[in-house]
């Protein structure tokens, strides 16, 4: 069985227009977890009219940024003029490689009548060689993720990479797995196809259960398994309600890193230059009018 390394608690965090996430890294202590920036999970949460923010225009240099809508929809744009809507189940793979200057913000209809909306934000590094190639866009609408159920009571969502002799929609630029799990109430289930040298993560979005030798665990914990080969076992302990879990796992790229807010570069003179070239707008505007 591969064991937990450490089981991670979540804090609160006001990002963008002032929204709250639950953010169990980056943290005091915790920069990072190789290849993995940031997981951040916004609500679930229950707006009322005029309540939503989002993330107004911001730059990002060196990394990916992964939008899963669980609940809800916002409205991206982005200096490369392109712009879309992301609904629940869909995503959004957004690779900034050089430099991008991009908006998140939720759906007119949702920021004029309010609604509920809940959503997941995953940081994925890229490799020095890649961090300054050209920026695009992989928008996943939810019919086109595969959805497995390898047993009755067990169904994922494979959002990225192989997995069960499935593969997900994502061109990847590193290797990466991201998947949905959803345990049924009382359900148990294992699997051994992590490869071995992998960092394995798993943040829990709704229920409560156990993964492999854990003690029991709760929403916006994050569990960090050992790097081992083995299997995984996960339980629902509920009754009543489902299991519901993001699990992330990606091959550690082993470099050294220096970020600052949106940037994350390998040394500090390419965080520096990453800022020079944001200030002196080198990395575009959007000048798409957005939805009204």
């Amino acid at each position: 069985m591969r064991k937990i390394q450490r089981v991670i608690k979540s804090i609160q965090a006001h990002e963008g227009a002032g929204f709250v996430v639950n953010r169990p890294f980056p943290v005091a202590g915790l920069c990072d977890i190789d290849p993995f920036l940031l997981i951040d999970e916004l609500g679930p949460v229950q707006y009322g009219p005029g309540e939503a923010k989002g993330a107004p225009d911001h730059p990002h240099r060196g990394f990916e940024t992964i939008s899963y809508i669980l609940e809800g929809g916002i409205f991206h744009e982005d200096s490369d003029g392109s712009s879309t809507e992301l609904l629940k189940g869909d995503m959004q793979w957004m690779t900034a490689g050089r430099g991008v200057v991009h908006s998140e913000l939720p759906l007119p209809s949702l920021m004029k009548n309010g609604g509920p909306f809940h959503a997941a934000q995953i940081w994925v590094n890229l490799p020095k060689k890649k961090k300054m190639i050209e920026p695009s866009y992989q928008n996943i609408r939810a019919q086109q993720i595969p959805i497995l159920r390898p047993e009755s009571g067990v169904t994922i969502k494979l959002l990225s990479g192989k997995f069960l002799e499935a593969e997900g929609p994502v061109e990847n630029q590193t290797p990466i797995l991201y998947a949905h799990l959803i345990l049924s109430p009382g359900k148990a289930w294992s699997t051994s196809e992590i490869p071995k040298g992998w960092t394995t993560l798993v943040y829990v979005i709704g229920g409560k259960g156990t993964i492999s030798n854990s003690d029991l665990l709760n929403r916006t914990d994050l569990i960090q398994l050992e790097e081992s080969a083995g299997e995984i076992q996960f339980l629902n302990s509920s009754k009543t309600e489902e299991f519901s879990l993001l699990l992330l796992a990606g091959a550690p790229l082993k470099e050294p890193i220096e970020r600052m807010g949106p940037f994350v570069m390998n040394t500090k003179r390419e965080l520096q230059q990453a800022y020079d070239d944001y200030l002196a707008g080198r990395m575009g505007a959007i000048q798409a009018k957005r939805p009204s």
